[in-house]
């Protein structure tokens, strides 16, 4: 197992950040992301409002990988996410289920108002588990290693990605008054 860890501050309050959370794909940088459709939608306790959403990824792999996974490059990704109103968090935990008995990935992300700016920005933590069940450990060891490696070039990618959609919908949201700031 490898381990993936990642911390950003968004300079965007709480509430515009996860609301920008929903607008995040299609994006022009996370072309990976062929879709997101929502699965289920429920009000939890009456202020955590909890998200079930399947991503469908397609992205080109190496050859060596390509060889044991029989050439597919469409996967997809279970991804549960919890936003607590009450406690100002949002939590998305997600899971590949595309070619998971080879290898799995689970992630979680966390967005919390900064400690020290809470009105003005959002702490971001993303950490993924990263398992590979090949039968030769040596392969484990590839699969693992590429698959961290990969996974924090789309995680560099998507926190660009993303700041260019909280730029564009600030904007908008200026524009028409949306989000007032404070």
């Amino acid at each position: 197992m490898k381990l993936f860890q990642a911390d950003h501050l968004f300079n965007y309050p709480w509430d515009q950040v996860t609301a920008a959370n929903w607008q995040k794909y299609p994006n022009e940088l996370s072309t990976h992301v062929v879709s997101v459709d929502v699965l289920d939608r429920s009000l939890v306790n009456n202020h955590i409002l909890r998200t079930e959403r399947l991503i469908g990824c397609k992205q080109a792999i190496p050859r060596w990988l390509s060889f044991l996974v029989g050439g597919a490059s469409l996967s997809y990704v279970r991804e549960v996410s919890e936003i607590d109103l009450n406690n100002k968090t949002l939590v998305m935990k997600s899971m590949n289920l595309t070619m998971n008995h080879l290898l799995l990935v689970k992630e979680t992300v966390i967005y919390k108002p900064d400690l020290d700016l809470p009105l003005h920005k959002t702490k971001f933590n993303q950490s993924a588990e990263i398992t590979a069940f090949a039968g030769v450990s040596k392969l484990c060891d590839k699969l693992e290693h590429w698959s961290v490696e990969r996974f924090g070039q789309n995680a560099q990618t998507g926190k660009l990605a993303f700041e260019s959609v909280l730029n564009q919908l600030t904007e908008k949201w200026e524009q028409t008054g949306v989000f007032l700031k404070s």
